[in-house]
């Protein structure tokens, strides 16, 4: 079976490079029979006690989420089919209603004489704590970007304040109104608004003609976008 290419699986790749320390447990079915065996610590991510429970298919697929059980059903179906190395990423809700993001690699053994898979063996990987991390560092990274355009847009404002005596709202009009013009998104025009005063101004040297002739001056963006 060749290996998924949901966006998810590629962070399963970049958790394991990083080196954490995931839980880890093992799994074996023995295809003719339908006959799991899982390690504790797979009793463990599932909510339940060793051995509190019987492994069988039904009961791994009836703990997938909702909207990744047909996705996981897939790949196993693949691998009984085929037995090439596999990996997924998924979540789970286990026995205690708590959502897991669980991430499983493995491969199928062929030793009947015809060909057919026999065997499937491979680890689970409870993600749900990189998984949280990783969010939690996109999340960061978003609100340092937009805290980052803000303060541009910001400068920007002063700028045109100190300059043309204007109030807060009255200053951010006039972006808005020009990023229009130009096409462009309003902290793509307060960049260059910046860029154009020169290093380390504050836009008290400006004068009125510096900032008409920046408004003034012909500029074409190539996204038709006026966000900001």
């Amino acid at each position: 079976m060749a290996q998924d290419e949901n966006s998810d699986d590629r962070d399963l790749e970049v958790v394991l490079l990083a080196g954490g320390r995931q839980p880890v447990a093992r799994f074996a079915l023995d295809v003719p029979t339908g006959r799991w065996w899982w390690s504790e610590e797979l009793f463990a991510m599932h909510g339940f006690a060793p051995g509190e429970v019987v492994p069988t298919t039904q009961l791994m697929l009836a703990h997938k989420h909702p909207d990744d059980v047909t996705r996981v059903a897939g790949v196993f179906a693949d691998v009984v089919r085929t037995g090439a190395p596999f990996s997924v990423v998924h979540r789970i809700v286990d026995a205690a209603g708590r959502t897991r993001v669980l991430g499983i690699v493995g491969q199928g053994e062929i030793d009947d004489p015809v060909g057919r898979v026999t065997r499937v063996t491979g680890y689970f990987m409870d993600l749900t704590e990189s998984q949280e991390a990783l969010a939690q560092e996109h999340a960061t990274r978003a609100v340092s970007a937009s805290a980052m355009r803000r303060a541009t847009i910001e400068q920007a404002k002063g700028a045109l304040m100190v300059v043309y005596g204007l109030a807060d709202d009255e200053a951010f009009e006039i972006l808005r109104h020009h990023s229009s013009i130009t096409n462009e998104p309003v902290r793509d025009l307060a960049a260059r608004l910046l860029a154009s005063l020169g290093s380390g101004s504050d836009g008290a040297s400006l004068t009125r003609e510096d900032l008409d002739h920046f408004f003034e001056a012909p500029h074409h963006s190539p996204q038709a976008s006026h966000t900001i």
